[in-house]
């Protein structure tokens, strides 16, 4: 399994019952986690002492109880700055498992201008939500192009840009549906170095076009491929869906990238430390494919 291990204003302090006791920055934080199937003793004081905690429903969704939680507050992650609120679906703006990708590509993207400092590396973040990935690459070095459906994501993405010191980094910002996007840049000739994606399991676009994970990732991962320049860097692929093996992961981008720019996929859970039982809690998968032999 792939840690986010570097975090010094995140973790996830113990996790029993559902839930997960996280602390982000100041705050104390209580979101259910399907992952957390076991029970064990909640010694630590913070299990009474929260900032704000998630009820899901019985019904389905859920709400937020808060105690004396600010709208808005930031936290770091090494030269990034990220802006978080809590809001639907127990989301917080923020998934801190991606850290674990953020430095596996940061590395490739400093040693690839490292070796050719004139060379522009261009990156295509899709469903690029609220902008880590994108602030990632961007402090790297690379030229990137965010796409998402949500005009809010991608004005909340710029803020987190602005706040990590990278207002004025080459990033181009799209609020587009992604499949249609890329049909678009494939008409256009336009290709990339890299590609990433955080495919949600079922979406909407802007004009009510449907994003089903299983009926369409296959097939997007092949046309996306038809984007890539002729010595790509890597192509990233990160997935939350229950059942979508890091296996499943391989198979299809090995089988839609690999014939055609050779090179190695890798596949694996990303998670997060537990500071009380330090284990890995599993946060969703990444295939990864770069372009290096085994």
């Amino acid at each position: 399994m792939w840690a986010a291990d570097n975090w010094k204003d995140y973790e996830v302090i113990d996790c029993s019952g559902g839930e997960k006791l996280e602390r982000w920055g100041d705050y104390i934080l209580l979101r259910p986690d399907p992952q957390v199937l076991w029970n064990t003793p909640k010694t630590d004081p913070r299990w009474k002492h929260l900032n704000a905690h998630y009820h899901r429903s019985s019904k389905g969704g859920g709400e937020w109880e808060f105690f004396h939680l600010p709208e808005q507050w930031s936290i770091r992650y090494k030269e990034l700055t990220f802006h978080l609120k809590p809001f639907s679906f127990k989301h917080t703006g923020l998934f801190p498992e991606q850290a674990a990708n953020w430095d596996w590509f940061s590395k490739l993207i400093r040693n690839a201008l490292a070796e050719n400092p004139d060379r522009e590396i261009k990156i295509l973040n899709l469903f690029a939500y609220t902008g880590g990935a994108t602030c990632a690459a961007a402090k790297a070095g690379a030229a990137v192009t965010h796409v998402d459906a949500s005009k809010g994501m991608v004005t909340w993405a710029k803020e987190n840009a602005a706040s990590s010191g990278l207002a004025d980094a080459p990033i181009r910002w799209i609020v587009d549906d992604c499949v249609k996007f890329v049909e678009r840049e494939i008409r256009r000739g336009n290709h990339y170095d890299a590609i990433i994606m955080d495919p949600p399991s079922y979406g909407r676009g802007p004009k009510g076009e449907i994003w089903k994970i299983e009926d369409n990732i296959h097939s997007f991962i092949g046309l996306c491929s038809k984007l890539l320049c002729k010595k790509p860097l890597f192509f990233l692929v990160n997935s939350y869906t229950t059942g979508l093996a890091p296996a499943v992961l391989t198979y299809m981008i090995a089988t839609e990238i690999c014939p055609r720019y050779g090179g190695t996929v890798v596949s694996d859970e990303i998670g997060l430390p537990c500071t009380s039982s330090g284990l890995i809690l599993p946060c969703g998968s990444s295939g990864r494919w770069q372009n290096i032999k085994k």
